[in-house]
């Protein structure tokens, strides 16, 4: 095999997961921007999922968040994904939106609290017993705002033990990812705010309990592409919340604002033996002043991007100059993969599979837009309720 059909071969295996969140009504703290043609319910939301895997041919699955997508019967829910071409896929806990986790959830103080807390999360278990998802993704956000107002360490011991419980509850192909952010919305601590304390947690657990990195749950300079490589020598990265941050949120669209950033992670990943199944890519984004389903199919194709460019790294060039201590010549290297225009090959790689070399042009001829600002009209629209 050529190394461009091994290239093509890799991209052709890579599989992005997109959110149902992305597809309806979110926005800042301050205001949600209603958009025509937004879904109205999970089913709704999956049909958007599907147009955007039906156009980029890499996004075969779809991850829930609970309550968000509750519906009566989740196999029917799955049927209907399957029906329309993708599946559903990680299923995400939410124990930061109900009065009772003003200061926290499975880490507060009160066992009446962290006790609805975990009956969420196994309840989380439960959908994904009749989805098939392999994944439960947990965030919490649970901290502190003043100096004194808890007890840190008890707060570990708390969270430990409702890791605990849920983990006991999974089932053998089962996974759970824990996620971490260094603050938001807690601010003077929060409780799983950097890789370390996720891998700690996650490393006594056991082999089921991953390390999810979110790229934009980080402070400004920190090398993500350092802790890939460590969780991945670990064995500990589950896998990835792409989205893009410029200072305290998280939403923007992947490569959006430092594309070289997320080319570097790739690189690592590669590097790392991560292009594999047991890595999950999935997009973490909320779609606030941009049309939504282009911005998913833009977000797609910007992994791709970054993909393409990492595997087209000589390897062999990098090492010999890696070995010689030849520091520019291995910067070189590395620079003349991400300078590459790999737009002609991923274009060429969609004919190949059958796709439009184009998938933002396809999808404005496919009609799609204007035919659900038609028929979706009257109901609640779907969001997250800011």
């Amino acid at each position: 095999m050529t190394e461009l059909a091994a290239v093509k071969a890799a991209l052709k295996s890579q599989a992005v997961e997109t959110p149902s969140w992305a597809y309806g009504n979110s926005g800042t703290r301050f205001k949600v921007f209603a958009q025509p043609g937004v879904p109205r319910d999970p089913w709704e939301k999956l049909a958007d999922a599907a147009k955007v895997h039906e156009f980029t041919g890499v996004a075969p699955t779809v991850a829930l968040h609970i309550p968000w997508d509750k519906v009566d019967d989740y196999a029917a829910l799955a049927k209907y994904a399957e029906e329309r071409g993708v599946k559903l896929g990680a299923i995400n806990s939410n124990t930061f939106q109900d009065d009772a986790y003003k200061l926290g959830s499975i880490c507060h103080a009160d066992p009446a609290v962290r006790r609805k807390a975990l009956d969420h999360l196994l309840e989380c278990v439960d959908i994904m017993d009749a989805t098939g998802s392999r994944d439960l993704k947990l965030w919490f956000a649970d901290g502190t705002n003043y100096p004194g107002q808890d007890d840190l360490r008890e707060r570990q011991d708390r969270l430990a033990e409702g890791l605990s419980e849920v983990y006991r509850r999974l089932g053998e192909n089962q996974r759970m990812l824990l996620e971490y952010k260094f603050f938001e919305p807690a601010f003077y601590s929060t409780d799983v705010p950097d890789w370390g304390t996720a891998y700690a947690h996650c490393l006594k657990l056991g082999e089921k309990a991953q390390v999810v990195v979110d790229t934009g749950h980080h402070a400004p300079g920190t090398n993500i592409e350092f802790i890939v490589a460590t969780l991945l020598r670990e064995g500990k990265l589950g896998g990835f919340d792409f989205n893009s941050r410029f200072y305290a949120d998280d939403d923007l669209m992947v490569g959006a604002a430092d594309p070289f950033q997320l080319f570097r992670i790739m690189y690592e990943v590669i590097r790392g033996g991560g292009f594999t199944p047991s890595v999950a890519f999935m997009l973490d984004q909320c779609h606030n002043i941009e049309a939504k389903i282009p911005a998913i199919i833009r977000s797609v194709m910007n992994v791709q991007e970054a993909t393409a460019k990492a595997l087209l790294v000589d390897r062999e060039a990098l090492d010999a100059a890696q070995r010689s201590g030849d520091v520019l010549e291995a910067n070189a290297v590395i620079m003349d993969a991400y300078n590459t225009d790999v737009r002609p090959l991923l274009g060429s790689l969609r004919e190949e599979m059958g796709l439009d070399p184009d998938p933002m042009a396809a999808y404005r001829r496919s009609g799609w837009a204007e035919k659900i600002v038609a028929e979706r009209v009257g109901g609640q629209q779907a969001g997250w309720g800011a």
